[in-house]
């Protein structure tokens, strides 16, 4: 009866620390830490709001913060300007601009907070639907990480669409241009 006593006991502590560990010790922050190096060109990184939707892909993992989402925003860009391998390209919900004070009090300094948060980076709009069809899309095949915050404010999701951080547009033209010049030289099958 000792030994089953002693068993269960140990058994006990083991689980508590495995919930501990699966608790307090894996925050979004170090989620993103693991996650980022994974993440490349064509992934994204959503910084929602609270009332963003779980959604179904399954490619969309979706981690509550319980932060703010202005902290969230920083850690994220911080976090990304220490890589190499990825840039973001960053959307806004269209809506975003015309969502009235008297509607959602707070919205114009949530507007200006995260206008320098952005730091005059090129920023894109499209309606919410549309970004949500990409995402929706892109799960389908490729990760999105999803920081859902506590922040109450309708269409203020972050959308980063990852690229790659050490290859351009332009240097994707030219080299297409060439493969193309190459294939279409005379005598080539």
């Amino acid at each position: 009866m000792k030994m089953k006593s002693a068993l269960a006991m140990a058994l006990l502590a083991v689980c508590g620390m495995m919930v501990a560990g699966a608790g307090g010790d894996q925050t979004w922050k170090k989620q993103l830490g693991r996650a980022l190096p994974l993440l490349g060109h064509r992934n994204w990184i959503v910084i929602a709001d609270a009332a963003y939707p779980w959604q179904t892909a399954p490619g969309v993992e979706t981690v509550a913060t319980e932060d703010d989402q202005l902290a969230v925003v920083a850690e994220v860009f911080s976090a990304l300007a220490k890589t190499t391998h990825v840039k973001p390209a960053i959307f806004l919900d269209k809506e975003l601009d015309f969502v009235a004070e008297a509607d959602a009090p707070g919205i114009t300094q949530y507007r200006d907070n995260l206008k320098k948060q952005l730091g005059g980076r090129a920023v894109k709009t499209e309606l919410h639907e549309d970004i949500i069809k990409k995402l929706d899309a892109a799960g389908q095949t490729f990760h999105v990480l999803l920081l859902k915050t506590r922040h109450a404010q309708p269409y203020t999701s972050v959308f980063l669409q990852l690229e790659c951080g050490y290859w351009s547009e332009a240097q994707e033209t030219r080299l297409r241009d060439a493969l193309q010049a190459a294939d279409s030289k005379p005598g080539k099958p």
